[in-house]
């Protein structure tokens, strides 16, 4: 009985330890099972099958066909029987070079060919593949970075909406007890039923506020599983505390200069400039000859197994385009114009990146400057509440302004948890313009129990 005992609570102590949910722990969990991600996972592998393909180019290509042919043709019967190595004296009779009887030839070939220079073009079709696989590098990391991004915003979404509930909670218990003493007060003869129901209005908002609050977490945990990927319902305990962060000095120069470094955008327009530079060498390439190495050897038989004949063939071709209705100088002029459309839009790209790190540092410094000046409200406000209960209990202030005290206390705790919040985000919003936000960004790491 005890180790039945014993082993229910160790499955009791598992499924709690399972429920908890810090941020980087979600980040992870939507890492791992993400379908974007994964499409650009297979983007990336179909990526470095395609240089293994140009890399193809330097080898020889081999290959083998076979064919039966059976024909009365007088040329056929000819050639065939050379081939066969059965050519006689009585194959030079007329009635024989004209009408032949059937042949049957079995042939079998293997032939080799082998580029010996083709004006850079493998060495180009190589470098092409490489630069499209950085590509898709880049365009699955700003997917993982998106990701993340999506699920911080969920997670504090969650914690914020939990937050705000204990807050109205708090107000509700803080007007539930205001009503009580209202009512002390009119028993004594000090007020009249016309502030017990002012009170009870009050508490009535309250509440109505509560329930809209409950609704807004019950969706906001939906939208974590969803980000997760996982059940809507999945119940999970957030360990991640909202909670302000210590931001350190020179982060705008500092995160401008990482996000022309390593921002996937900048990156993707570097690689494309690179390319169309070497789509234009290639096209230039077609000026020049190409240098092939061709071999074979065949097999020729009557009766597939005997009266066979063998014979190989080596050759070098050199072909050069002289003159192709000016084709070639309008693919030049096309990947110039190309190489500087992808110029003018890396100059666009790094503006824009700098434009959106500064963006994020000014919501950033806004939501600093937002958590001081609401914390200093909170305190002032609750002081103000405090004050005025004990004036209103010795008859000296009137139920409004109870009621106006107790409204800006809550409003004060709902503007200073959201400016919380907001800075989280923005926190998490200038790593993702600056491009250096990963699951083990410090970001993700702030304020964890």
């Amino acid at each position: 009985m005890r180790e039945i005992l014993l082993i229910l609570a160790c499955a009791a102590i598992s499924v709690q330890a399972q429920d908890t949910l810090s941020l980087q722990a979600a980040v992870r969990l939507a890492l791992t099972g993400n379908k974007s991600i994964e499409a650009s996972g297979a983007a990336q592998t179909a990526a470095e099958s395609r240089i293994v393909e140009a890399r193809a180019g330097k080898l020889p290509k081999v290959e083998f066909t076979g064919t039966v042919t059976r024909s009365d043709n007088p040329v056929f019967v000819f050639s065939s029987l050379l081939t066969q190595h059965q050519f006689g004296a009585q194959n030079f009779q007329i009635d024989s070079l004209n009408r032949p009887d059937f042949l049957n030839n079995f042939q079998s070939q293997i032939t080799a060919d082998q580029p010996l220079y083709d004006a850079g073009q493998t060495r180009r079709a190589i470098r092409s593949a490489t630069l499209l696989s950085q590509l898709t590098g880049e365009d699955g990391r700003r997917s993982r970075m998106d990701v993340i991004a999506g699920v911080t915003r969920s997670y504090y979404d969650a914690l914020l909406s939990a937050e705000q509930l204990k807050s109205t909670e708090q107000a509700l218990r803080s007007a539930q007890a205001d009503l009580d003493r209202a009512e002390a007060v009119r028993t004594a003869g000090m007020s009249t039923d016309a502030d017990v129901l002012s009170i009870r209005v009050h508490l009535a908002a309250v509440h109505e506020q509560q329930i809209r609050r409950q609704a807004d977490l019950d969706v906001a945990r939906a939208v974590l599983n969803d980000a997760l990927g996982l059940p809507l319902d999945t119940p999970h305990t957030l360990t991640t505390t909202l909670s302000a962060m210590n931001l350190p000095s020179g982060l705008l120069a500092a995160s401008e200069q990482s996000a022309l470094a390593e921002r996937p955008e900048v990156r993707e327009a570097k690689l494309a400039i690179s390319m169309a530079e070497n789509q234009q060498a290639s096209v230039r390439a077609a000026f020049l000859p190409q240098v092939n190495l061709h071999a074979a050897f065949e097999s020729d038989s009557q009766r597939f197994y005997s009266r066979t004949g063998d014979n190989w063939l080596v050759s070098i071709g050199l072909r050069w385009n002289l003159f192709n209705g000016n084709a070639d100088k309008a693919r030049i002029d096309e990947s110039a114009a190309a190489l500087h459309k992808s110029q003018a839009e890396q100059q666009r790209a790094d503006s824009a990146v700098r434009l959106q790190v500064r963006r994020a540092w000014a919501d950033l410094r806004a939501a600093q400057q937002r958590i001081d000046v609401a914390g200093a409200a909170v305190a002032e406000a609750e002081e103000s509440l405090r004050i005025t209960r004990n004036r209103y209990e010795s008859g000296l202030n009137n139920v409004t302004d109870l009621l106006r005290t107790e409204t800006a206390v809550l409003d004060a705790r709902t503007r200073a948890l959201a400016a919380v919040h907001d800075q989280r985000l923005a926190a998490t919003m200038l790593e993702l313009a600056a491009g250096t936000l990963s699951a083990d960004s410090e970001v993700l790491n702030e304020g964890t129990k």
